[in-house]
């Protein structure tokens, strides 16, 4: 594995993007719903077909709001860095909000009310905690777009923690959405460091998805649900009772599931890690044949192979296609919040 903290921001933030696009023609699909659409296992972008709900008219290779919030957090940390706040998460959102190639068609039903009142005034600190629904503020939307977090904070536990909860305050202030999301920070923090293994960064998936449950609690609402850490660690050890990947998926989608609410989704993020062996493309393609929140689960899992692995490991015309595809540079937005990080 690389020690270069360049090839793994750039490693992190490149796989999450191909993730997603690789995802979001099978979202929402069943396992054979996918194998009837495409022909079979998929490895290779393709377009959305045309009753997809959320992805119908993109193109091949194109991104959805999972990575691009994603790629929006880390110019927002290039430029804020520790300073982050919750009116900062909001303005984010908002801006998001005004793209037409994402918003409305790409946001979730937490994330869409979320604006709704942001774009209105509304106290981003009361936004993200408030509801009487179990639903409302559990989902995946805080920790999809969170792995900026985790390498701009990959030396700093605490600040991680702090800031992973900051940017779920204006929308999924709530034990299952901030539990999500320091997961997947951590996860991505630890993948940064050398000689790291894959049992060390699941440990660290749990350990901070335990703390933030406890800070969600604590400062944001508490909702009923499965534990996302316990769930974690059986995702995990599924992916290691797995005789191949096609047995991985089937184990994880069967018991943890592929849905929307944390509970499901980062977990699964986190078996198909493990089932993958921290292979950026092999991640990204156990999430896209899973089905279900495909691109959302692969952006997040793939997010921490590529810290792990590095940019390295992926191949150069698949980085390529998708920066095509959605006028991006990559390598450049990861220089930026190397740079930020590093003052």
């Amino acid at each position: 594995m690389t020690t270069d903290l360049q090839s793994k921001f750039h490693g992190s933030l490149a796989a999450g993007c191909i993730a997603d696009a690789l995802g979001a023609p099978t979202e929402e699909l069943s396992r054979r719903q996918i194998q009837k659409a495409f022909g079979g296992y998929v490895t290779d972008f393709h377009a959305p077909l045309p009753e997809a709900p959320y992805a119908k008219g993109r193109k091949a290779a194109q991104i959805t709001d999972d990575s691009s919030q994603m790629l929006m957090l880390a110019q927002l940390l290039a430029s804020r860095g520790n300073a982050l706040s919750a009116a900062d998460m909001a303005d984010l959102l908002v801006r998001w909000s005004a793209n037409p190639n994402y918003f409305p068609h790409f946001a979730g039903p937490t994330t869409r009310a979320a604006i709704e009142r942001l774009a209105r005034g509304d106290d981003p600190l009361k936004v993200g905690r408030s509801g009487s629904i179990m639903t409302q503020g559990s989902s995946n939307g805080a920790a999809m777009r969170v792995a900026p977090i985790g390498l701009f904070h990959h030396a700093d536990p605490r600040g991680l923690l702090e800031a992973a909860y900051t940017s779920c305050v204006p929308s999924h202030n709530t034990t299952a959405g901030v539990a999500g999301a320091t997961a997947i920070a951590a996860a991505v923090a630890r993948a940064c460091s050398p000689g790291v293994e894959l049992t060390d960064i699941v440990k660290s998936a749990v350990e901070a998805a335990d703390e933030g449950a406890r800070i969600g609690c604590e400062r944001g609402r508490d909702v009923p649900g499965a534990s996302v850490p316990r769930r974690i660690e059986r995702a995990a050890q599924l992916a290691v009772a797995a005789r191949d990947d096609t047995h991985a998926i089937e184990l994880i989608s069967d018991e943890i599931g592929v849905g929307l609410p944390a509970a499901e989704a980062v977990p699964a993020a986190i078996g198909f890690f493990v089932a993958g062996a921290g292979d950026p493309i092999r991640v990204a393609q156990l999430a896209a044949n899973a089905g279900g929140d495909s691109d959302t689960i692969g952006c997040m899992g793939a997010a921490v192979a590529g810290a792990y692995r590095g940019i390295e490991a992926i191949p150069t015309e698949v980085i390529g296609e998708v920066e095509t595809a959605n006028d991006l540079d990559l390598a450049d937005v990861a220089a930026q919040l190397l740079s930020a990080a590093r003052q």
